[in-house]
């Protein structure tokens, strides 16, 4: 039994003082029961709690520890840069050669502006392909989370072409309107928005492969159906790869499936564990981003020196070891693989939808292809399951609605380890 007095007493503490006890919603296992658990360290596929409880880490800080914690390549980087001081607030060399990296990975990038976070990276970008089109409107999708930006904060309404509704209080009226919703991987029904909109449409933003209703991965032609769309009705395509970026492939989702969006938008690896976002595309729409154009976008930290120093290492280790992604789709079939062989042995109702290193679990017998098809799942066995693979030292994302990303730090000692405590997890759960 692993217990956990001291992460009890402070989650009991940092409700006093923080909103919910957690400086971000998921972290407060709301969705799973029972408390979060209070990290002091991290090293390579392990994160130590205040406890001293050790974990196997499937998070990886949502994504950015692809080389697991506290890799040393990128450790050596930010401890070389801290002695030149923590921010300028001005130009460095370093801003100038991670652009290049990044335009050199990124089929989509042909200039790129840093910021600060994934939300900061989507909400810029959208600014922009309004400014670029003229147009107010935008199309996501149902399930798609693109960080907490009002235009993002939307669900559907009653049917392909009813207004979006404020997902959240604080998100106006006027900026639902302008905020159309689709069911994920449905061509038809963003044909229809088109068509009900026409000449309205600034933008389409996706997740090329969806990692925020769990892992959802797009149809046969979905994606190029909506670069077709995209080229026929003049409206901006917007790949938010804050997730995917860098993990399936050095170019990211749109290099794994050879479709090229507009523009992109970075985070989570891009700063190797630092606070870092990134939106990047064609030349002439980044030109109408301030100073060169009129879209104005600015940040005192953007291009941070320790950020960029830390990005700059794991870009450049990715980009010269693409055996890394050989590595990680490999440990991570041997996962997948032990628990659909102990899944199929207990006779559970599941689908495991999977693309490289991210992978979920879900308690359905349903195919998983949309935000509806998700919510098939049992969450209460979710639950019980999280909860029962936490005491057996495994770290999962405590929501059904989230995807697990894999580390190069686990090996198949660790691997076994995992498919061991799933089995029996699983006993427990069911």
């Amino acid at each position: 039994m692993i217990l956990a007095p001291i992460s009890n007493e402070l989650f009991s503490r940092a409700q006093n003082s923080i909103p919910g006890g957690v400086n971000s919603p998921v972290r407060a296992f709301k969705a799973v029961g029972g408390n979060p658990r209070f990290m002091v360290s991290a090293k390579g596929a392990y994160m130590f709690d205040e406890d001293g409880n050790r974990y196997i880490d499937f998070i990886n800080s949502w994504g950015p520890m692809i080389l697991g914690h506290a890799a040393e390549v990128v450790q050596e980087a930010v401890q070389k840069a801290i002695p030149n001081s923590l921010s300028f607030g001005a130009p460095t060399r370093k801003e100038i050669e991670i652009a290049e990296l990044i335009i050199s990975m990124v089929p989509s990038i042909e200039k790129v502006r840093m910021v600060n976070s994934g939300t900061e990276a989507t909400m810029s970008a959208i600014r922009v392909a309004r400014g670029y089109t003229g147009r107010d409107k935008i199309i996501k999708f149902e399930g798609c989370y693109h960080g907490h930006g009002d235009s993002f904060l939307i669900s559907a309404g009653s049917g392909a072409i009813t207004l979006g509704v404020p997902d959240s209080p604080g998100v106006t009226k006027g900026t639902a309107n302008d905020t159309l919703t689709a069911p994920y991987n449905n061509l038809d029904a963003v044909k229809t928005l088109v068509e009900a909109n026409r000449g309205q449409i600034a933008a389409i933003i996706l997740e090329p492969v969806a990692g925020n209703m769990g892992l959802v991965t797009p149809a046969e032609g979905f994606l190029q159906g909506l670069r077709n769309i995209c080229d026929q009705e003049g409206i901006v395509l917007i790949f938010d790869e804050v997730m995917t970026g860098f993990r399936l492939a050095p170019g990211g989702a749109q290099e794994l499936y050879g479709v090229t969006p507009d523009m992109s938008t970075l985070g989570k690896i891009i700063g190797g564990g630092m606070p870092v976002g990134a939106y990047g595309g064609k030349k002439e729409i980044m030109d109408y981003v301030a100073p060169a154009g009129p879209v104005y976008q600015a940040g005192t930290l953007s291009g941070n020196p320790i950020a960029m120093a830390a990005g700059m290492a794991m870009l450049t280790y990715l980009k010269e070891h693409p055996e890394v992604y050989n590595q990680l789709n490999s440990i991570t079939d041997k996962l997948v693989s032990g628990m659909q062989q102990n899944m199929q042995q207990l006779g559970i109702n599941y689908t495991i939808n999977r693309v490289g290193s991210m992978f979920s679990i879900f308690f359905t017998n349903n195919p998983v292809t949309d935000f509806e098809s998700a919510k098939t799942s049992d969450t209460a066995l979710f639950g019980r399951y999280f909860n029962a693979m936490l005491q057996k030292g495994v770290y999962l994302a405590p929501s059904q609605y989230e995807a697990l990303f894999v580390s190069t730090a686990i090996t198949d000692s660790i691997a076994d380890e995992y498919i061991k405590a799933n089995l029996e997890a699983l006993k427990e759960a069911v």
